[in-house]
């Protein structure tokens, strides 16, 4: 059975009698009144636990605290493993980063969102190919898992998942795709909640993303501890109009590709 769901009470008139006899009520009134309570108790221990839904656009930290013990912890030593992986760019990758700056650094800041996901993102998650026989890449599929009486569900912007039809065990997240200005909704937060939903259904304790205000990409990795706690790391921000800082970017999501997709 479900850790979640009730167990049905059964509360027969002999039960209810041998429970007066041991609590010594013998007024008609009191066994009454007593009855009538133990009855509605049963009732309510009979009704299944409503679960909230928790969707990964509207959370906010103060709902994922609701569902789980989590805290952001400032410690860049993090991402140390991640950061200091190799990878030599191919000529053909170095002319792209160059000519994705070059055609957007004056004008990037005024995208919506469809745009800046068309125009600068998906060609970099494109050159970095995370198409292979073991993993792929998904973008709007829905995910949901139950977590602690809530569900979360949503549909991530971009995943990185085995699967064939739909996604089924991920291992990054998330490029939520905001404007630089006037973005609703709180990126930070929607990387971890699809995160934690994530690492709910794959059964890991350690995740990892990303997400993207305007030029700004931030790296990001969820741990969870032995006691059920959660710790999630957030990198400096890095400028994807800047040459050096794209490289960077793209190395990373290299590393994610090679070290982490396992």
């Amino acid at each position: 059975m479900n850790k979640n769901e009730k167990k049905s009470v059964n509360l027969g008139s002999e039960a209810i009698k041998r429970l007066m006899k041991i609590m010594n009520v013998e007024s008609e009134t009191e066994k009454a009144k007593l009855k009538e309570w133990l009855l509605n108790e049963a009732k309510l221990l009979d009704e299944p636990i409503k679960k909230e839904t928790i969707t990964f656009g509207s959370v906010t930290l103060e709902k994922l605290m609701e569902v789980v013990n989590i805290k952001q912890v400032d410690n860049d030593g993090k991402f140390e493993e991640w950061f200091a992986y190799k990878y030599k760019l191919s000529d053909d990758e170095s002319d792209l980063l160059e000519h994705l700056i070059k055609k957007n650094k004056l004008v990037l800041t005024h995208y919506n969102e469809i745009k800046l996901t068309a125009k600068f993102i998906v060609p970099v998650l494109n050159k970095v190919d995370f198409d292979t026989e073991d993993f792929t890449d998904w973008y709007g599929h829905k995910m949901s898992c139950e977590l602690n009486n809530y569900i979360l569900n949503g549909e991530p912007d971009f995943a990185v998942a085995t699967g064939i039809m739909s996604p089924k065990e991920p291992y990054f997240f998330l490029h939520e795709h905001k404007r630089s200005v006037n973005f609703k909704g709180y990126p930070k937060f929607q990387v971890l909640a699809a995160m934690l939903a994530a690492m709910t259904i794959s059964k890991v304790n350690v995740m990892r993303g990303a997400y993207v205000i305007g030029e700004t990409w931030k790296f990001i990795i969820l741990e969870k501890s032995e006691k059920d706690n959660y710790e999630y790391f957030v990198s400096k921000g890095h400028d994807c109009l800047d040459l050096g800082d794209l490289t960077k970017i793209y190395t990373y999501l290299q590393a994610v590709k090679h070290l982490y997709c396992k």
